[in-house]
């Protein structure tokens, strides 16, 4: 598929302030599963210096920097992505990781301890539960566990929206039984990891209704399978990710795959102006398939 994909957002302040570094995760990736064509950034106040770099997951990140006050910033990005991965399940498991759970080598096993560790500083006992569960219903099948607990939670829970907020923890999910993307994908992911799976949170864009005037960036999870590498699973849709998702950035937390990342400052302090810095947030996204 070949998408055109503007994404504005536009932080308004109740005074002016000083811009901090600012860091997007807006450029979508280039691999195997999906290939950037063209990207466009605007900054409107223009910064003082730009800088594109990668972080240690590969994700590209642009830094900018300011010198100007400010009420308003506004990013600006247009970006032409082919996806190519219309087969999500084109892969051959090594035969150790065929049944939970998974035994690793040593040397894959340090390099993957990041995306093992649970998400809250204990893991929930419902999602311990969960996982044993899910894992007895389908005899250990580590295939069958990840499609079976994808759909489980698509049907179980239900999809609210949450425009600003840290992710829920897990067990505060599944026992609402809703959540937004990203809440999902956090249950997602620390069941996985519950059940010896290394997952990663990941941000992007999903199709959907292509006439839907009104969208948000998405989250979905990647789990590592050795023999298949990092596997998308999308609670919130129940789908297994194929040609439909156009990633930006995959990280263990999602703070670290958060589209925009900065600071500010009043240029007043609150003993001279009075006021307590407020700001207001507006995102406007359009996915074109050509």
């Amino acid at each position: 598929m070949l998408y055109n994909i503007s994404h504005t957002t536009i932080y308004t302040y109740n005074q002016p302030v000083w811009l901090k570094p600012h860091i997007l995760r807006q450029r979508p990736r280039c691999d195997g599963w999906q290939q950037l064509h063209s990207f466009s950034l605007v900054v409107d106040p223009k910064p003082a210096g730009v800088s594109h770099t990668a972080d240690l997951d590969g994700n590209s990140l642009t830094q900018l920097w300011f010198t100007t006050a400010t009420e308003q910033l506004k990013l600006k990005i247009t970006t032409q992505v082919e996806t190519y991965k219309t087969n999500p399940f084109d892969y051959l498991l090594e035969p150790w990781t065929v049944k939970l759970p998974l035994d690793y080598p040593s040397s894959l096993l340090a390099q993957l301890k990041p995306y093992l560790q649970p998400y809250s500083v204990v893991v929930d006992p419902v999602v311990l539960e969960l996982a044993q569960e899910i894992a007895q219903e389908v005899n250990s099948n580590t295939v069958a566990f990840l499609s079976t607990l994808n759909q489980r939670l698509y049907e179980s829970c239900d999809y609210i929206t949450r425009e600003t907020g840290e992710p829920w923890q897990a067990g505060v999910t599944w026992r609402r039984k809703q959540g937004s993307c990203r809440d999902l994908v956090i249950l997602f992911m620390e069941i996985c990891r519950a059940i010896g799976l290394a997952a990663r949170f990941v941000s992007g864009y999903q199709e959907g209704d292509l006439d839907q005037e009104q969208r948000d960036l998405h989250a979905w999870a990647e789990v590592y399978l050795p023999g298949a590498g990092w596997r998308g699973y999308d609670p919130t849709h129940g789908l297994a990710v194929a040609d439909r998702h156009v990633a930006l950035a995959a990280s263990t937390l999602p703070s670290y795959a958060a589209a925009v990342s900065g600071s500010i400052t009043p240029v007043k302090p609150f003993a001279e102006s009075g006021k307590v810095t407020e700001s207001c947030i507006e995102a406007h996204i359009s996915i074109q398939a050509i």
